[in-house]
């Protein structure tokens, strides 16, 4: 863990190095900008690539990017905890193994989470938003207490009715109030 941390640590700091030093320009670092006009100023207002070599739970990977293992949370959404076997844990872990296990992915930096793990929106290969998907899929809640983005309340809302996923039980427990037990 420690290791990670420091690794994750260097990786950072030689990114903002390199970039400070004005060694490369915005498109050599990151594969596909957002804005490719405005100068690099901030880390979240870039999607970098990365292969994803781990998947750790419903909402959290690993991936490798420049040689360095890096975890990635997955923002705005909470899947059901693969730890205490809550309902819907292990398909939450599968669903998105079977979305990007293996891929390039792209990845929006938000922030850092209290666990030192990239709080990130992602794309697989083929486009697609993961974090709404496993919303739209029922293995996930909008996590409403980090996320005030109203479409995943409504891809929420969507999968409820439908009946999608966890939303197949009676009464499906938050894992934020699984951790709680």
């Amino acid at each position: 863990m420690k290791n990670k941390t420091i690794k994750s640590a260097l990786f950072i700091c030689s990114l903002l190095v390199f970039i400070q030093c004005g060694q490369a320009n915005a498109n050599q670092i990151f594969d596909n900008p957002i804005n490719s006009s405005s100068q690099i100023s901030h880390l979240d207002s870039r999607k970098f690539t990365a292969k994803v070599i781990r998947i750790v739970d419903g909402d959290t990977l690993e991936v490798l990017f420049h040689d360095l293992p890096v975890m990635i949370r997955l923002a705005h959404i909470d899947c059901p905890e693969k730890r205490g076997s809550q309902p819907y844990g292990n398909a939450a872990k599968k669903a998105l193994s079977d979305l990007c296990f293996g891929q390039e992915i792209q990845f929006e930096f938000n922030e850092k989470d209290r666990n030192g793990r990239y709080v990130c929106v992602i794309y697989n290969s083929d486009g697609v938003n993961l974090n709404k998907e496993m919303v739209r899929r029922g293995m996930a809640w909008h996590f409403k207490k980090y996320s005030e983005d109203e479409s995943y309340a409504e891809l929420e809302k969507e999968a409820r009715k439908n009946k999608v996923g966890l939303w197949q039980e009676p009464n499906p427990v938050a894992p934020w109030d699984w951790r709680k037990k």
